[in-house]
């Protein structure tokens, strides 16, 4: 009975209890050693830890541990050698009495940063060149992605040892958005994991470069500048409509003179206060002249009749003018309406006014 008592016990002892951390560890850009041990959970005690390479001198305490509620549940050692991982990673976790120990072979977990300063130039050949950096140029393939006008995302690889892109001949109306991401070439230790997709860079209709995200936030202040211009401006018009000097006149077609009384031009023409429509009416009066007309007279109406008379006065004022008589042999001028004599071919003179 006691016996069965005990393995009972036993048996249930090995179902309640827990299963020591699992701890995982990841090259990081072949700067770091990353290891966790929260796969099954977060802990409910904190771990010490403790690591090496096959040909290190001695045991690595954990500097930099990652914590979660104040449980630590990872840590972050320094790598080394550019050829570590090649080598067998040993790791321990020690909590109390007991301990974990765990080997690793860190060959084929190498996670690289995403690539960086990606851009684009427009050839000299009418091609769109994408260039980029990353580490390790001849140990580091490249997948890129990109998209024309937002339309679905297209995948081409880049062999090693090449750090660029190029789209044949581009469309000057498209928009072209281009990632990157890398991971370690076959030839030097092919890694599993890719890298994360580097930031987009975008080349468009207008021939620029966009490096930064592609919908970036309008700035707080953009709108309130708008409505201070705004402000700004109905002001100005107000203070140019108040002022009389500045104020816009706006002078209608004239109609006709007949259509319209002396006496009311004035009201008509509205104009402004300071303007006297007084100084624009005339203050001067013109004397009328008179109009001679003088006429040839032949020889023989002459002799028939020294009274004839061949023009006729219009008007009798003080500026009429008289014209002298004059001897001459030459022929007479023929009649006009002006103030000079007609000569008369003959002996006698004769002057024909009225």
């Amino acid at each position: 009975m006691s016996m069965r008592l005990l393995l009972l016990l036993c048996l249930t002892g090995h179902v309640f209890a827990k299963e020591p951390p699992d701890v995982n560890c990841l090259v990081l850009h072949l700067e770091h050693v990353k290891c966790t041990w929260n796969e099954q959970g977060t802990p409910e005690v904190n771990y010490t830890f403790n690591s090496r390479f096959h040909y290190d001198n001695g045991i690595r305490s954990c500097k930099e541990y990652i914590l979660e509620n104040n449980i630590t549940i990872g840590c972050i050692q320094p790598y080394g050698e550019p050829t570590n991982r090649f080598n067998t990673f040993y790791t321990n976790l020690v909590h109390g009495e007991k301990s974990f120990p765990k080997k690793h072979e860190l060959k084929n977990k190498v996670l690289l940063n995403p690539p960086v300063n990606l851009t684009v130039l427009n050839g000299s050949d009418s091609n769109l060149w994408f260039y980029w950096n990353q580490i390790s140029k001849g140990c580091v393939e490249s997948e890129v992605r990109f998209r024309t006008n937002h339309n679905k995302w297209e995948t081409s690889k880049v062999s090693s040892a090449k750090q660029n892109f190029c789209i044949n001949l581009p469309s000057s109306n498209s928009r072209y958005e281009v990632q990157v991401r890398s991971k370690i070439t076959t030839t030097c230790g092919e890694s599993l994991y890719w890298s994360d997709w580097s930031e987009p860079v975008v080349w468009g209709s207008n021939n620029s470069t966009d490096i930064n995200h592609i919908n970036v936030p309008m700035s707080v202040w953009t709108p309130v500048l708008y409505v201070l211009g705004g402000f700004t401006l109905v002001l100005l018009v107000i203070i140019l409509l108040q002022h009389e000097r500045l104020r816009i006149i706006l002078i209608p077609v004239v109609p006709k003179q007949s259509l319209i009384p002396y006496h009311d031009i004035e009201n008509w023409l509205h104009p402004s206060k300071g303007l006297n429509f007084e100084n624009f009416k005339a203050n001067y009066n013109e004397r009328a002249c008179s109009v001679r007309e003088y006429c040839q007279v032949s020889r023989s109406d002459s002799e028939s009749s020294d009274d004839s008379n061949c023009s006729v006065n219009t008007d009798q004022t003080d500026c009429s003018v008289s014209t002298p008589t004059k001897e001459s042999e030459d022929l007479s001028t023929p009649c006009s309406s002006s103030s000079s004599a007609a000569i008369v071919p003959s002996k006698e003179e004769q002057h024909v006014s009225v």
